[in-house]
């Protein structure tokens, strides 16, 4: 049996917990068949991160895995080499493998959100509200400091860097922040009848509300948005975008 390293068939993937749903499986999947590609991606559906190492030295031909909820911090102790951006936005979602089995960290996150968001901006928009603390919101807060957008977070509790509470939110705040991203699983399917908890009233024609979430395409939260005639964004083109980002790395030289 020939036992050399196949190049022209690699294997790719996702890891995360409960990722049945995964845009990320049939992306690539589509991508691999469009461009006649032998490769493959799978879901590496995981209870603990500490599961990773394992899959990666018994997995042949692994060369690159996305990241997602909830290892996009935890992961980061088990890499080898941490990207530059990504050790300053301090979470991963695109980890490339070399050829020795050496795991380096990346994020496109960010790239997929500046780059989603840019063409609807305006003036007026100076000001952001991050829903959410985790991984993802990491890369959102790096993207908007390089797009000069003042932003503050809200959470559920009081911890470092929170100025503000869903508790305390009043339609005054929500008037002066035109930019309001979620950054939390809230209204992902199949809890699609469940939103952030702001004061939605307050919503103007001026507002951008951005949902990481694409499925399902239009939450609640992006339901309340455009019934006041705001911008809403969902995070389908967010995920194309970090995806190809992603595709990029794996295959550098």
């Amino acid at each position: 049996m020939d036992t050399k390293q196949d190049n022209s068939k690699f294997k790719f993937g996702l890891v995360g917990r409960d990722i049945s749903y995964s845009f990320s499986r049939n992306y690539f999947a589509n991508k691999f068949k469009e461009e006649n590609l032998s490769h493959s991606y799978v879901n590496f559906d995981l209870l603990s991160i500490s599961e990773l190492n394992t899959i990666i030295k018994n997995t042949p031909n692994l060369k690159g895995l996305n990241v997602t909820i909830p290892y996009k911090e935890e992961v980061i102790p088990i890499l080898d080499f941490l990207n530059k951006k990504a050790r300053e936005i301090g979470a991963v979602n695109t980890i490339r493998i070399t050829q020795n089995k050496k795991i380096i960290g990346y994020n496109t996150d960010f790239y997929g959100f500046k780059n989603s968001i840019k063409p609807h901006l305006k003036k007026h928009h100076k000001n952001a509200l991050v829903l959410g603390t985790g991984g993802a919101s990491k890369a959102i807060a790096y993207a908007l400091k390089k797009l000069k957008i003042n932003f503050d977070y809200v959470s559920r509790s009081e911890k470092e860097g929170v100025r503000f509470l869903y508790s305390n939110l009043t339609e005054d705040i929500i008037k002066k922040y035109t930019i309001i991203i979620n950054c939390t699983p809230i209204g992902t399917f199949p809890y699609v009848d469940k939103c952030p908890d702001i004061p939605y009233d307050a919503i103007t024609k001026k507002h951008i509300l951005y949902d990481l979430i694409y499925n399902p395409d239009e939450t609640k939260f992006l339901s309340y948005g455009n019934i006041k005639g705001a911008t809403t964004i969902n995070g389908l083109e967010m995920l194309k975008l970090q995806a190809e980002k992603s595709w990029r790395i794996w295959n550098k030289s």
